[in-house]
């Protein structure tokens, strides 16, 4: 599916951006599911708060199940200090995840699409599974920062083979939020891993290797519809959204089956729920 040098692009970048990848109506029918979901979703039943800054948040049953389930997760500013929510459900909703593209029918005819399942197979996974999705809202005015990490960091493999598609559903700028790469950063050291002891998490840093300073990070302002693959070594960023625009996307998470899924992974399937890949 990829060209000669969209292949040598990726090997030396790390990442590869594909405009036009998704029709607008597939863009459409995925964000007009995940409205319905969080208009369905009952907090009572049962809420996290999503944080990269403060990974303790998210060390909890409702975000440790989400693994085999499709769960919402808050904005950390969508509360006001007594604890209410400061607008409307529909605008505080952080993500959606993790597991959409095995549970929810929408979800899974837009992540099992031959397409990708080619795309994989040239960026190096020759087994893929599909171990983990999110709708991200970046909500207008209260959309979180996403601090600098890399995605082996959350999901790792032995050896590392972990692959990341990011679709955007809305136009992504400066102003709303876009995504920030280092160009070739993933030849770089893994800096830290998010380990899963018991019921328990904790970040274990690995290298003391600093991030990217603004001269080294490329901005991805992309137009909807756009695709974004990059290696999970990959460091990758997004400031705040205070603009009066949302920036919506959608993000699956695979890794190649040759390669051992850790036990030290946040994310265990049970035994009764396993990976599959594009099939």
């Amino acid at each position: 599916m990829l060209t000669p040098e969209q292949q040598r692009r990726y090997r030396n970048d790390g990442y590869l951006v594909l405009e036009g990848f998704k029709p607008a109506d597939e863009l459409a029918a995925l964000r007009e599911r995940a409205l319905a979901i969080v208009e369905a979703f009952d907090p009572a039943e049962g809420a996290g708060i999503f944080s990269t800054t403060e990974q303790g948040r998210s060390a909890d049953a409702w975000f440790l199940g989400s693994a085999g389930a499709v769960r919402c997760f808050f904005e950390e500013e969508a509360f006001d200090a007594a604890g209410r929510l400061r607008q409307a459900k529909p605008l505080s909703i952080n993500k959606i995840g993790h597991a959409l593209h095995d549970l929810d029918p929408v979800f899974d005819r837009f992540s099992r699409d031959p397409r990708l399942a080619a795309l994989a197979q040239d960026l190096g996974l020759a087994d893929a599974r599909l171990w983990q999705s999110m709708f991200i809202f970046k909500q207008p005015a209260i959309g979180g920062e996403v601090r600098w990490h890399q995605d082996a960091t959350f999901l790792h493999t032995e050896p590392e083979r972990m692959l990341g598609f990011w679709f955007a559903l809305e136009d992504a700028t400066r102003d709303n939020g876009c995504l920030w790469v280092q160009p070739g950063g993933h030849g770089g050291p893994l800096r830290e891993r998010f380990v899963r002891e018991g019921d328990s998490l904790r970040m274990q840093p690995l290298d003391a290797t600093p991030w990217p300073s603004s001269d080294e990070a490329t901005a991805l302002e992309v137009p909807a519809g756009t695709l974004i693959c990059f290696d999970g070594l990959l460091p990758h960023y997004s400031a705040p959204n205070r603009s009066a625009r949302s920036r919506h996307a959608y993000t699956l998470h695979l890794a190649d089956g040759s390669a051992r899924w850790l036990p030290s992974n946040w994310l265990q399937r049970a035994p009764d729920f396993p990976v599959r890949g594009f099939r």
